[in-house]
Protein backbone atom coordinates (compact mmCIF):
# COMPACT_ATOMS: atom_id res chain seq x y z
CA UNK A 1 0.00 0.00 0.00
CA UNK A 2 1.28 3.69 -0.86
CA UNK A 3 0.36 7.03 0.15
CA UNK A 4 0.45 9.83 -2.71
CA UNK A 5 0.47 12.65 -1.35
CA UNK A 6 0.20 15.21 -4.18
CA UNK A 7 0.33 19.60 -3.76
CA UNK A 8 -1.43 21.29 -6.58
CA UNK A 9 -2.45 24.57 -7.68
CA UNK A 10 -6.57 25.45 -6.39
CA UNK A 11 -7.34 26.09 -10.55
CA UNK A 12 -6.35 22.03 -10.85
CA UNK A 13 -8.13 20.66 -8.13
CA UNK A 14 -12.09 20.26 -8.97
CA UNK A 15 -10.68 18.90 -12.69
CA UNK A 16 -8.13 16.70 -10.13
CA UNK A 17 -10.88 15.57 -7.48
CA UNK A 18 -12.98 14.31 -10.42
CA UNK A 19 -10.83 12.46 -12.42
CA UNK A 20 -9.74 10.62 -9.25
CA UNK A 21 -13.38 9.72 -8.61
CA UNK A 22 -14.19 8.85 -11.83
CA UNK A 23 -11.40 6.45 -11.64
CA UNK A 24 -12.53 5.23 -8.39
CA UNK A 25 -9.59 6.58 -6.20
CA UNK A 26 -10.54 7.97 -2.40
CA UNK A 27 -8.67 10.97 -2.04
CA UNK A 28 -9.02 13.56 0.88
CA UNK A 29 -8.61 17.08 -0.07
CA UNK A 30 -6.65 19.55 2.52
CA UNK A 31 -6.60 23.27 1.61
CA UNK A 32 -2.54 24.44 1.68
CA UNK A 33 -0.76 27.87 1.16
CA UNK A 34 2.35 27.91 -1.45
CA UNK A 35 5.42 29.11 0.36
CA UNK A 36 7.34 30.25 -2.90
CA UNK A 37 4.09 32.58 -4.68
CA UNK A 38 1.62 32.72 -0.81
CA UNK A 39 -0.99 31.19 -3.12
CA UNK A 40 -3.62 28.46 -2.72
CA UNK A 41 -3.35 24.93 -3.42
CA UNK A 42 -5.03 22.13 -2.57
CA UNK A 43 -2.99 19.31 -1.01
CA UNK A 44 -4.84 15.84 -2.10
CA UNK A 45 -4.05 12.78 0.35
CA UNK A 46 -4.66 9.50 -2.01
CA UNK A 47 -4.44 5.82 -0.76
CA UNK A 48 -3.42 3.00 -2.29
CA UNK A 49 -2.53 -0.25 -3.75
CA UNK A 50 0.70 -0.58 -5.36
CA UNK A 51 -0.19 -1.39 -8.34
CA UNK A 52 -2.70 1.29 -8.93
CA UNK A 53 0.14 4.40 -8.12
CA UNK A 54 1.26 4.56 -11.37
CA UNK A 55 -2.47 4.90 -12.33
CA UNK A 56 -2.90 7.43 -10.18
CA UNK A 57 -0.12 9.29 -11.33
CA UNK A 58 -0.92 9.17 -14.59
CA UNK A 59 -4.53 11.04 -13.47
CA UNK A 60 -2.68 13.42 -11.55
CA UNK A 61 -0.63 14.18 -14.51
CA UNK A 62 -3.04 14.96 -17.33
CA UNK A 63 -5.06 17.07 -14.96
CA UNK A 64 -2.46 18.98 -13.16
CA UNK A 65 -0.80 21.28 -16.04
CA UNK A 66 1.86 24.04 -15.60
CA UNK A 67 1.21 27.54 -16.88
CA UNK A 68 3.19 30.85 -17.18
CA UNK A 69 1.44 33.26 -14.72
CA UNK A 70 2.55 37.24 -13.62
CA UNK A 71 2.75 37.31 -9.97
CA UNK A 72 3.48 40.93 -8.18
CA UNK A 73 6.50 40.32 -6.31
CA UNK A 74 6.07 40.82 -2.27
CA UNK A 75 8.29 44.08 -1.12
CA UNK A 76 11.04 42.71 1.28
CA UNK A 77 10.35 43.16 5.01
CA UNK A 78 14.40 43.86 5.63
CA UNK A 79 16.95 44.34 3.86
CA UNK A 80 18.04 46.35 1.18
CA UNK A 81 15.30 47.77 -1.25
CA UNK A 82 17.83 48.24 -3.90
CA UNK A 83 17.00 44.51 -5.28
CA UNK A 84 13.62 45.04 -4.74
CA UNK A 85 11.56 44.68 -8.32
CA UNK A 86 8.25 46.64 -8.43
CA UNK A 87 6.40 45.24 -11.62
CA UNK A 88 5.33 41.86 -11.62
CA UNK A 89 7.17 39.06 -13.30
CA UNK A 90 6.32 36.26 -14.85
CA UNK A 91 6.55 33.00 -13.51
CA UNK A 92 5.61 28.76 -13.92
CA UNK A 93 2.70 27.66 -12.06
CA UNK A 94 0.51 24.64 -11.83
CA UNK A 95 1.51 21.04 -12.28
CA UNK A 96 1.67 18.82 -9.26
CA UNK A 97 4.38 18.26 -6.71
CA UNK A 98 3.75 14.40 -5.87
CA UNK A 99 5.56 12.20 -3.18
CA UNK A 100 4.46 8.80 -2.95
CA UNK A 101 5.69 6.82 0.71
CA UNK A 102 5.36 3.47 1.83
CA UNK A 103 2.67 2.87 4.04
CA UNK A 104 3.02 -0.27 6.53
CA UNK A 105 -0.71 -0.53 7.91
CA UNK A 106 -3.78 0.56 6.82
CA UNK A 107 -6.76 0.58 9.16
CA UNK A 108 -10.72 1.76 8.26
CA UNK A 109 -12.69 2.22 11.15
Amino acid sequence: MKLIIAVVQDQDSNRLSSALVDHNFRATKLASTGGFLKSGNTTFLIGTEDIRVDKALQIIKDNCQSRDQLVAPVSPMGGSADSYVPYPVEVEVGGATVFVLPIEQFHNF
